[in-house]
């Protein structure tokens, strides 16, 4: 009976044709690679602070320059996506953030860990936009959330990934080394451009329309066009909250836990630290997944909105908790419901925007959304150098909140064929 439902759970994946299923290996590890990089940054803000002679407040503006970056980059590679294709859109993005993610072990100074990590922005935002576009185009309507959900995910296994490394190269060889590390996904889009195809749809969209050598000319004014305006809007503010709330909660989670009481911290070791990551992570890619099974079965808006109120309520207590082993209980739920709803947006994004303007409206509304949650980082950063982590975190929490009331503009798209 076990392996009966085991097969019929699986039978989504075992009856995609062989390219989608390699397009979602490809944007499932590009992504997971993605928080690989750019999470070593948060595991080791608390031992790169006084190495480089930085407070909190430049320690949250870095983190905040690589977002604007990521959000730059991720609108440049959804036009690339959509004029070029979705592979190799896909294939440079992951060798831009590998290897400015080496580069960071080098920085002598704030100033030149600034630059490095713009670019490195810039490759972590267009990994997305190209990265789920191609999953969206070659997977059926009936399987898109889960298909989403299930690249969405492995953000969650290369945070932990992130964590591990850290916990076994930092107390040994230093902040350097973990960087150093960050330049290992290059080598797998030798991969990508040997086995992944550019989607069906997409191929036949540019030829339709401009002929077999002509490139597609990007589509950017078409999704802030009266019939787009709106909802390419209030889509962006949604997204702004979520990302506003994730990255100024995730991106300080780590110094939280680390940094001692003196400092507003927890104090725990960095092997403990990396621990407490790790378990969360746990949580995190179960909320990928599930959210990707349950908004096929019920649709995106219902799954969205008690997803984000959850998220709100748990890190409330979150945010009021000081013992570690009750921040080690919330961590897997606060995790499972503040990051799971993002398997969402893909399928969402894809499913409102037709073929021709698809990745270039995903890179903006996921993209410009970032941007503008940016300044998270700087907000909680300087925050909690004023009033304390607990009031920092609550900022997050309340952006959870309002990206739920947003829903209420947003139309739901579950089942919808792509134009």
């Amino acid at each position: 009976m076990a392996e009966k439902n085991r097969a019929k759970t699986l039978a989504w994946w075992r009856d995609a044709p062989l390219p989608a299923r390699r397009a979602l290996v490809a944007a499932a590890l590009g992504w997971m690679l993605d928080a690989f990089d750019v999470m070593l940054y948060a595991m080791v803000i608390a031992t790169l602070m006084p190495a480089l002679g930085i407070g909190k407040g430049v320690a949250g503006l870095l983190g905040s320059i690589t977002l604007a970056a990521s959000a730059v980059g991720g609108m440049i590679f959804g036009h690339l996506a959509d004029r070029f294709g979705r592979t190799r859109a896909l294939m440079a993005s992951i060798l831009i953030y590998s290897i400015f993610t080496a580069l960071c072990g080098l920085a002598q100074s704030a100033l030149q860990l600034a630059v490095f990590r713009v670019f490195l922005g810039l490759g972590m935002g267009g990994e997305w936009a190209s990265g789920a576009a191609l999953v969206a185009e070659t997977w059926p309507a009936s399987h898109r959330g889960k298909a989403l959900g299930l690249m969405q995910s492995f953000w969650a296994v290369g945070y932990a990934a992130a964590a591990a490394t850290t916990a076994l190269v930092l107390p040994q060889w230093g902040w350097r080394a973990v960087f150093f590390v960050g330049v290992l996904p290059a080598l797998f889009t030798l991969w990508i451009r040997r086995r992944v195809e550019e989607p069906r749809i997409w191929q036949e969209s540019r030829l339709r329309t401009f002929g077999e050598t002509a490139p597609a000319p990007a589509g950017f004014w078409q999704i802030i066009r009266r019939n787009f305006l709106a909802l390419t809007v209030v889509l962006t503010a949604m997204n702004a909250c979520t990302m506003f709330a994730w990255w100024g909660f995730n991106l300080w989670l780590p110094a939280f836990l680390s940094l001692p009481h003196s400092q507003g911290g927890i104090g725990l070791a960095p092997r403990t630290m990396s621990g407490f990551i790790i378990t969360m992570q746990v949580g995190m890619w179960f909320g990928y997944i599930s959210f990707g099974f349950i908004s096929d079965r019920l649709g995106r808006k219902k799954t969205y909105v008690v997803f984000l109120l959850s998220a709100s309520f748990l890190l409330s207590l979150y945010a009021a908790v000081r013992q570690p082993w009750l921040l080690l209980l919330l961590g897997p739920p606060v995790a499972f419901f503040g990051t799971g709803y993002f398997s969402g947006f893909g399928a969402i994004s894809a499913e409102l925007y037709p073929t021709a303007i698809r990745a270039t409206a995903q890179g903006f509304t996921y993209n410009f959304g970032r941007l503008a949650s940016a300044f998270a980082p700087l907000a909680v950063g300087s925050l909690a150098q004023k009033r304390g982590f607990a009031a920092a975190f609550m900022t997050t929490a309340a952006a959870f909140l309002v990206a739920a009331l947003l829903w209420h503009w947003i139309p739901e798209t579950r089942l919808k064929k792509l134009e």
